[in-house]
């Protein structure tokens, strides 16, 4: 990915959605060319040379303080999202050395066998790119159900959960609100994509979703950021109907990037009906399969 382009598109997205009056400025001149601050009125608020603040916008400067940065976050009013984001492409980490090719990712076999314990609680381990790494039964059936149960096993074959979003009508009608949901995604797509401008596999992945969807196209012009750890899913079911269930993000405590999804209902409401009713559905798994972290699934054909 072209970090200098990101972070003079990122810092252009910011000045384009501030006014003058908002920032306690007088706008000179009845005509503006560009929406937004100018490069020389941004200086100007956040206390850096013009000529300082330009060759950062274009990429010309790596070495950028960590008060320059701050001041221009300050002036540009940036979240704490927006923040990092913006020290992550103002400043991307260089490897002493050619990278390897990446190892596909695979989820720890004492994890599978958490997520089998979690019969009652839907869970999906996924990695920094929202590879699905592994589910249980109810993560399955809540997120994918439509999807082989043992498609995260190889890597060919392994969902990911924003490709789905974007391009499997399947998934585009699971949520009620969808275009909600795609903001958030590609929220944290690109902070994810800021702090590892040298993952190839991402952006592979961004550069598929922008070709094939006009709508990822559209919001990553946009250049959202923020990061998405918890909230609420509104969700759409075929088989149970609708639920809002409660949504959790956890990193795993390692440096493997990998973070485990899981999804609740509130006790004693239509939608802990629901999801009580989706796990009704599961078939049961024989004791080995508890212990292995497996399930028997029964054929496609016979189901």
């Amino acid at each position: 990915m072209d970090t200098p382009s990101e972070l003079g598109d990122f810092l252009r997205s910011r000045r384009a959605r501030l006014q003058p009056e908002e920032v306690g400025l007088t706008p000179h001149g009845s005509r503006r060319r560009v929406p937004g601050l100018r490069r020389e009125e941004l200086a100007l608020l956040a206390g850096v040379s013009v000529t300082h603040y330009t060759r950062l916008e274009q990429g010309q400067n790596t070495n950028a303080s960590d008060a320059v940065l701050d001041a221009i976050a300050r002036a540009l009013r940036l979240s704490e999202d927006e923040c990092a984001h913006l020290r992550d492409l103002a400043r991307p980490s260089r490897p002493k050395r050619r990278p390897s090719p990446p190892r596909p990712a695979h989820a720890r076999p004492a994890l599978r066998q958490l997520l089998a314990a979690m019969g009652e609680v839907p869970a999906v381990v996924v990695d920094r790119r929202n590879d699905v790494l592994a589910w249980n039964p109810l993560g399955h059936a809540l997120l994918g159900g439509h999807l082989e149960p043992h498609a995260p096993d190889t890597v060919e074959h392994r969902p990911n959960l924003t490709r789905m979003l974007f391009l499997d009508e399947h998934a585009r009608r699971l949520y009620g609100d969808w275009e909600e949901e795609a903001r958030t995604s590609v929220s944290a797509l690109r902070l994810t994509a800021g702090r590892h401008p040298d993952d190839r596999h991402l952006a592979e992945l961004i550069g598929e979703l922008a070709m094939k969807s006009p709508e990822f196209a559209s919001l990553w012009s946009r250049h959202p950021v923020s990061s998405c750890t918890y909230g609420t899913k509104e969700l759409r079911h075929p088989l149970v109907g609708a639920m809002q269930l409660a949504f959790e993000s956890m990193q795993l405590a390692d440096d493997s990037g990998q973070r485990m999804l899981t999804y609740s209902a509130e006790p004693d409401t239509p939608s802990d009906a629901a999801l009580r009713l989706l796990a009704g559905s599961l078939p049961t798994p024989s004791p080995l399969d508890t212990l292995t972290g497996q399930t028997s699934w029964p054929h496609p054909e016979s189901r």
